[in-house]
């Protein structure tokens, strides 16, 4: 290996990605695995898909790490140079690996393996001094070479091409990955979450991300496995009315999770998320042993005719008021018959806000049967930002809110 045996850098290139058109997620999804791993990522770079670049990053860092990976630059077009780069780096010239190629041909038929066949001369190409790596799940080869104690990877940047071929090259070379836990907590600010529990943050033993985002913290912790395992119940324990259950890391999770266990179904009722909250509910594969369905109720008509919202209640106190959001979340618990039921209303905007309503402003409601006794209750919450955030975070104010009532029932 490099200077330094278990670090690595990795080096996605692409104009697309520092134009923003395409967001990086290769090398992000990597180093996740290589950290998991025991080893350490020096850097991840974002570079021009141009031959003086990608030779430069070769240059500074060969013989300085153990691993280099490059994403990106091997398809067959004008901007694809990271293989033209790559050797002249190494100082030679390009041959096709006829053999390499014909197992990825074998893949495809008619018209399509007519077109690849055409790609052959580039997408086959592999620098002489350097060998051709198996693509399982695309036509370009990648490649691979060792120089200087530095083991060096370019795959395609395609993400799931990426993927197949770091699980083919490089996950059977890392070792068994360390343990590592992660607990979500729910509605705890990031500040008092680590004031809570300074002992197991600073603890030298582990390595802890906090990771916080809108309603939700995420502690990952990181570190000998029985270590590890052992802060993750402290912190479950500290924040025992917060802490998502053991092995759910999502708010749709959690709620599948606690369903299950407690023989509890859920229904939605949403206008200004427009079906988000179900959406991410469905996104857990078996959810549907929980989640029965949502009523998306955009129109005020649709409101009155599928959840048998009062038209006076519309009239006196509007679509985004607690006496609608009332009545959308037991119009949605008596539709599908669920034990738990939240509805969503208010004004994402850019447009629609007033003084007394403005832009931000929605209203949940909760209904839950106990028995053959339906209890309801309704909350406001005034949520910052532009349209797509204001919706996303009413998806995570109604989330966490059905989570919570699911746990007191």
């Amino acid at each position: 290996m490099g200077e330094e045996r278990n670090s690595a850098v990795l080096i996605a290139v692409g104009d697309e990605l520092l134009s923003g058109i395409r967001r990086e997620g290769n090398c992000a999804s990597l180093a996740w695995r290589l950290h998991d791993a025991g080893w350490r990522v020096e850097r991840m770079e974002v570079i021009p898909d141009e031959l003086p670049d990608i030779v430069d990053a070769l240059s500074r860092w060969v013989g300085k790490v153990g691993l280099l990976v490059l994403s990106g630059g091997l398809g067959p077009t004008h901007d694809d140079k990271t293989r033209a780069a790559l050797a002249k780096y190494l100082g030679c010239g390009l041959a096709v690996d006829d053999a390499l190629y014909d197992r990825v041909l074998s893949r495809y038929e008619g018209a399509r393996r007519e077109r690849l066949e055409r790609s052959r001369p580039l997408q086959g190409a592999v620098p002489c001094a350097a060998r051709g790596v198996y693509n399982p799940a695309g036509s370009a080869l990648g490649i691979y070479f060792e120089r200087e104690g530095t083991k060096v990877w370019s795959f395609p940047g395609v993400p799931f091409e990426f993927e197949a071929m770091t699980k083919q090259e490089l996950l059977p070379l890392l070792p068994p990955a360390r343990g590592w836990e992660s607990v979500g907590i729910v509605g705890v600010p990031e500040s008092l979450v680590v004031e809570r529990a300074p002992e197991i943050i600073a603890d030298e033993r582990l390595h802890i991300s906090v990771l916080p985002s809108f309603e939700l913290v995420e502690l990952v912790i990181r570190g000998e496995t029985e270590h590890a395992a052992s802060a993750a119940n402290a912190v479950r324990e500290r924040f025992a009315a917060d802490a998502l259950p053991r092995g759910c890391v999502t708010l749709p999770q959690a709620i599948l999770e606690t369903g299950r266990n407690r023989g509890l179904t859920v229904s939605c009722a949403e206008s200004c998320t427009g079906g988000l909250v179900g959406a991410s509910m469905t996104d857990v594969p078996g959810s549907s042993a929980v989640f029965t369905g949502s009523a998306v109720v955009y129109d005020n008509e649709a409101k009155k005719k599928v959840l048998g919202v009062s038209p006076l209640v519309l009239e006196l106190h509007g679509a985004v008021s607690a006496e609608c959001a009332t009545d959308m979340a037991r119009g949605a618990l008596e539709l599908y018959g669920t034990s738990v039921a939240v509805a969503v209303t208010g004004i994402a905007g850019p447009e629609g806000g007033s003084g007394e309503k403005p832009v931000g402003t929605v209203w949940f409601a909760l209904a839950s049967r106990v028995g053959g006794a339906v209890t309801s209750d309704a909350f406001l919450r005034t949520l910052e930002g532009g349209r797509d955030l204001i919706r996303e975070r009413a998806v995570r104010v109604a989330l966490s809110a059905v989570w919570r009532r699911m746990c007191a029932l």
